[in-house]
């Protein structure tokens, strides 16, 4: 059998180089007369209709290039190249989706020819469009996304990121398979408010938009099976000044209204009402900042609460905007009698003390101080004790007689450093709200957060058979990175207490496609609600 024959001038045992590939753009972009309409359009941000591009001017300035690279082979052999590439999965609160390593310096072929041609054909076309003068390297990456994958809103905003740019190399795709790029209109606060616009992937097709503090977009999350396989990144040019964000009202905070100890033995379980109990609850919180209190309620009251829940007379409102949250929280007027009174023991004097036996935290007057235990007395108080009267207990009571049920809106003058607002006597306050969760829905980390010394409190409530996989769980991260440090899942009649500090955020993780599947077992069932109280000394 004869041999085969080497490269020519190849040496015996020489390795082979890979052979260079050339990107060639589509025939139109070498049109003058088209890259002139083009420039027109986008100044006078009007819209462009042309077989081989189109631009909008809203929700704002984008344009879609069907067909990007001439020739289908370069495009097929660039799809496998990427395919062939490592991966790492990255799941955070704003995204799940897996991600190649940077390719600005890849040394495969087609890779290489694409990365050469957005960086000196199509950057001057874009600059001439745009009127952006755009520097000669670009960020450029490549992500799949597959089941259940997402992208949720931000804006791209970065310094320097000027004109934003994704490549599709998808199998044929339909709106029905997700993985839609979804374009938001923004409120007067230059909010994200609406979808205005849905972009389904095409093989070969090239988007851009200019980035901007509107330019709010998502990858809506996939729910075929297919892979949606992109090259994106972004050009860099002069940076441009940006408006001060929005600072949302917070919600309102309010003093404990004044419920005795009764209200507790109506609702919580016996077992965590034992002053023992509570002693080592709260040296088990004392180490580890966090606890998960199972069975919290009694029964009975429990199940009363899940019933009340599925009234259908409940109003709920979506809460956003979407680069922060999308849950739905209750309009607490329209809730029946049974939810009102448990906000009422959320809100309550008596809750109050029994979470400062829990925790160690000053929430009551009471609860004994730092002083009080290093003088050797005791560490929790009495919860069924009688009490005399403090200057902060007397203004609480002042506060809440008005309706128990509602707490009271804050004071723009009563704010202290950091953003948190206290009442006009430094007295502990909370405030909270009742959410439903369900598929699509997620809160973010976002950079207008406020950070402090606080206690949250989660309780769940039809959370039967919900598996982690679904989202839904609440995560704690430190400022500024993406390792969890503590992640709270959705469990019936749990009480879950974490407390934090000034560098730690928290999120809702995205509840995606696979809850659904829930419905198999539980077919009145959607999600879970939870009530959502936060407590300050």
């Amino acid at each position: 059998m004869a041999a085969k024959r080497r490269g020519a001038g190849a040496p015996p045992g020489a390795k082979r180089g890979k052979r260079e590939a050339r990107a060639e753009l589509c025939a139109a972009l070498g049109d003058a007369a088209l890259r002139e309409r083009a420039g027109a359009a986008w100044a006078r941000g009007e819209r462009l209709q042309h077989e081989a591009a189109a631009l909008e001017p809203a929700p704002f300035r984008h344009a879609v290039i069907p067909g990007f690279l001439a020739g289908a082979a370069f495009a097929e052999a660039l799809r496998d190249e990427l395919l062939g590439l490592g991966f790492r999965g990255r799941h955070n609160d704003l995204l799940s989706l897996r991600q190649s390593e940077e390719l600005g310096a890849s040394p495969e072929p087609h890779i290489a020819a694409l990365r050469n041609a957005l960086c000196e054909e199509f950057r001057p076309w874009l600059s001439a469009v745009t009127q952006i003068e755009l520097e000669p390297t670009i960020d450029i990456s490549c992500a799949k996304y597959e089941y259940t994958d997402v992208l949720l809103c931000h804006d791209d905003e970065l310094e320097g990121r000027r004109i934003a740019f994704i490549l599709y190399l998808v199998p044929a795709w339909e709106s029905s398979d997700g993985g839609t790029l979804d374009l938001f209109s923004t409120d007067e606060h230059l909010q994200p408010q609406h979808i205005t616009k849905s972009l389904v992937p095409s093989w070969n097709t090239l988007v851009f938009f200019e980035v901007s503090p509107v330019s709010f977009h998502q990858v809506s999350e996939v729910v075929s099976r297919k892979c949606r396989l992109s090259v994106s990144g972004w050009f860099h040019g002069p940076a441009v000044p940006r408006p001060t964000r929005h600072a949302e009202a917070p919600l309102p905070r309010s003093p404990h209204i004044p419920y005795d100890h009764e209200i507790l033995y109506e609702w919580i379980n016996p077992v965590y009402l034992d002053m023992d109990s509570q002693a080592q609850i709260q040296e088990e919180f004392e180490e580890r900042s966090e606890i998960l209190l199972k069975d919290f309620l009694k029964k009975e009251k429990y199940q009363l609460l899940c019933e009340a829940l599925e009234n259908k007379e409940i109003q709920w409102s979506s809460r956003g905007p979407a680069n922060k949250r999308l849950y739905e929280a209750a309009e607490e007027v329209s809730l029946p009698d049974t939810l009102k009174k448990f906000l009422q023991l959320l809100r309550s004097e008596a809750l109050f003390l029994l979470l400062s036996n829990f925790t160690g935290l000053k929430l009551h007057f009471l609860a004994p101080s730092d002083e009080d235990e290093d003088a050797g007395e005791g560490r929790a108080a009495d919860t069924a004790g009688h009490r005399s009267p403090k200057p902060e207990q007397e203004e609480a009571e002042q506060h809440a007689e008005g309706n128990p049920c509602e707490p009271e809106q804050p004071d723009s003058s009563g704010e202290a450093q950091d953003g948190e607002t206290r009442s006009s006597s430094g007295a502990p306050v909370c405030a909270g709200e009742l959410r439903r969760w369900t598929h699509g829905h997620y809160t973010l980390v976002h950079d207008t957060q406020a950070t402090e010394f606080a206690l949250d409190l989660l309780f769940f409530c039809g959370c039967e058979d919900w598996d982690p996989e679904y989202g839904g769980f609440t995560s704690y991260i430190a400022k500024g990175e993406d390792e969890e440090l503590l992640t709270v899942n959705p469990e019936d009649n749990c009480l879950a207490l974490v407390y934090r500090d000034k560098e730690t955020m928290k999120f809702v993780k995205y509840i995606n496609h696979r809850s659904l599947a829930r419905l198999n077992k539980h077919p009145n069932r959607t999600g879970f609600w939870d009530f959502s109280f936060v407590y300050y000394e």
